[in-house]
């Protein structure tokens, strides 16, 4: 038995191997790195001199073909250069920061306030672009410089260097692909602008006196100027937003910055919640998911994330509690800014809700507190125009003559096919039909109502329902037919009953929408265009919700169906009769078989025969 400890083997063109595919997931990455080193190199020198402001230079220089990036922050000794450059994982602004063992921090000196590196890899992310480093560098409190150099092997060089002044210069010797870094202005600014821009300090490019970034943007002031905010945000996004809501906290999180409604309109409620996310000014990423609420989907907008903490590739948030805190702190922060909107004189909250009707609908589902804003601006279409749900139920109040339970009945309707003759029907009793034609609607229906629990009913306005008959239809008397009656209508595939309505046409047809979607799925299996797994979940669909039939009343009223019954199956009312009920379903949207279309043509012949008359 033996034991031995043997160190840590590391091969460096490896791990830049492996920055470059796996780590990181953009080539102009390298460039953000070494500017947030820049940055923080700055920060710590402020510190030490409250009045040094500091700036960061970045010049090309096509003939060489390299990069340089320059900066007038604190710099690097030579023990400093030594320990930290060389060293993959040990950051000097990660031990400022806490991350290393304590021995390791008493060694350096500065503050960690606003620094945002911390892992020790930024400069090595230059290997991707590069294959030949140098650095220079002079610390502001000593009078020699350092010159490290590196390829992408294991051998660094380090020497002294004359540079005069205190901060640090990193040079990128090119690799041939990458050399539009050294030759396109536009490419650089471009790249400084997505992560840099609005970093406060300086970045000048190629020594122009204009700086490259804009440093200052309205949604980092205390209070901004509410026109001024808009035009930033809508400038930044490229979109003009429907409502802007400034954010400014600091506990119990630290966050800044600005939300807006965006006018885009995805369908459906799967598009995720995005924000652009800031931490000490330095963009992380435009498209940080998961930050705002799921059904927030609407929201775009800016935040300074103070207590937010980058993953090691700085191009996204760590989801630990801090991350969990700010989405709940957000969430609560978006509730209370809508919730105040609907309490304000004016139509702006219904106006956002009207323009994203279906995210909002869909969302609520849910989401209860979303539901409570919903009922005050989200408007169903009805029989009666569009209305509130409030409006829906003081008029929909039960006949005590026919209701013993239910207060209040609520009608709605599933199929758009069926809207024009519900709307007729309804306006005889002046009562709403809703018509939640979109499935996600009648669910949301269903939840408010439940909210509530006020005793409301939602029924669908179907024969069927209880008391449809009575109270809508005027129906009495309603009864199926004989059997050979039932027989004679089988080819419509639908429920055939009798009853007499106080006025209408003879036949008056009602569909059900989960029953036409059935036979539609029944004829793609039947013509084998339905993959298997897609068919088991079809069938466990229909079997938690069974499938209803169309149904069919024959007016006993109207002297056509009196006549008709009266003569039997055998006489040509019959056969009018069983048209005027295919083509009443048809004209509802019905679908039609090939049999009832064979039946129709056979009833047609008849008819024509039976009126020309014997001896024609």
């Amino acid at each position: 038995m033996w034991s031995r400890q043997i160190p840590f083997r590391v091969d460096i063109a490896g791990i830049i191997e492996i920055m470059g595919s796996s780590l990181y997931s953009r080539m102009d990455t390298p460039i953000r790195e070494l500017i947030q080193n820049a940055y923080d190199a700055i920060l710590r020198r402020r510190c030490r001199d409250l009045q040094f402001r500091g700036r960061i230079d970045i010049c090309q220089d096509a003939d060489a073909g390299t990069l340089t990036f320059s900066d007038d922050g604190v710099g690097l000794t030579a023990d400093e250069a030594e320990q930290y450059l060389g060293t993959l994982g040990i950051g000097m602004t990660g031990l400022l920061k806490g991350r290393q063992p304590t021995a390791a921090k008493a060694i350096v000196a500065g503050d960690a306030e606003g620094l945002v590196g911390q892992f020790g890899i930024g400069l090595f992310s230059a290997f991707m672009l590069a294959d030949f480093l140098r650095v220079e560098s002079r610390s502001d409190d000593s009078d020699e410089g350092v010159c490290w150099e590196a390829g992408p092997g294991s051998e660094i060089r380090l020497s002294s260097t004359s540079r005069s002044q205190a901060g640090t210069s990193v040079t990128l010797h090119l690799k041939p692909q990458f050399r539009m870094w050294c030759e396109s202005v536009e490419s650089l600014e471009a790249a400084i602008r997505e992560f840099a821009d609005f970093l406060p300090v300086p970045i000048h490019v190629n020594d122009r006196p204009a700086r490259a970034n804009v440093i200052n943007a309205p949604w980092f002031e205390p209070t901004p100027e509410s026109e001024s905010l808009e035009m930033a945000l809508a400038d930044y996004f490229n979109e003009a937003p429907l409502d802007v809501i400034p954010i400014r906290m600091e506990h119990p999180l630290s966050i800044a910055g600005a939300l807006y409604v965006s006018p885009q309109r995805t369908p459906g409620f799967a598009d995720e919640s995005t924000v652009a996310v800031t931490v000490r000014r330095m963009v992380i990423s435009r498209r940080v998911r998961d930050l705002l609420p799921a059904w927030g989907t609407f929201f775009r907008g800016i935040l300074e994330l103070e207590d937010g903490t980058p993953v090691a590739s700085r191009e996204d948030l760590v989801r630990d509690e801090n991350f969990r805190a700010l989405r709940r702190t957000l969430e609560e922060h978006l509730y209370q800014h809508l919730e105040g909107l609907a309490e304000q004189p004016g139509s702006r909250l219904e106006s956002i809700v009207t323009w994203h009707r279906y995210h909002f609908a869909g969302a609520s589902l849910s989401e209860a507190r979303l539901r409570q804003l919903m009922r005050k601006v989200y408007r169903f279409q009805t029989s009666c125009g569009p209305m509130l749900l409030d409006d829906i139920l003081n008029r929909s109040a039960a006949d005590p003559l026919y209701e013993s339970e239910a207060e209040t009945v609520v009608w709605y309707n599933a199929d758009r096919r069926q809207e024009r003759y519900l709307d007729d029907l309804f306006s005889r009793i002046n009562v709403p039909c809703v018509h939640a034609v979109r499935s996600f609607e009648e669910s949301l229906l269903a939840a408010m109502l439940a909210d509530q629990d006020n005793g409301a009913e939602l029924r669908q306005a179907t024969p069927s329902a209880p008391n449809f008959s009575r109270t809508v239809l005027g129906m009495t008397d309603p009864e199926d037919l004989s059997a050979a009656w039932q027989d004679y209508f089988s080819c419509v595939e639908a429920r055939v009953m009798t009853a007499s309505l106080a006025a209408g046409p003879p036949v008056a047809a009602f569909l059900n929408d989960r029953y036409e979607l059935a036979r539609t799925f029944d004829e793609l299996r039947r013509e084998g265009d339905i993959p298997t797994g897609f068919q088991r979940l079809i069938d466990a669909h229909f079997r938690q919700a069974p499938v209803g039939r169309n149904e069919v009343v024959l007016n006993r009223a109207h002297r056509l169906v009196q006549n008709a019954l009266r003569g039997g199956i055998s006489s040509p009312l019959a056969s009018v009769l069983r048209v005027l009920v295919m083509n009443t379903l048809t004209a509802a949207g019905a679908t039609r078989s090939a049999k009832a279309a064979a039946v129709q043509a056979e009833d047609l012949d008849w008819i024509a025969d039976a009126l020309r008359g014997p001896g024609a």
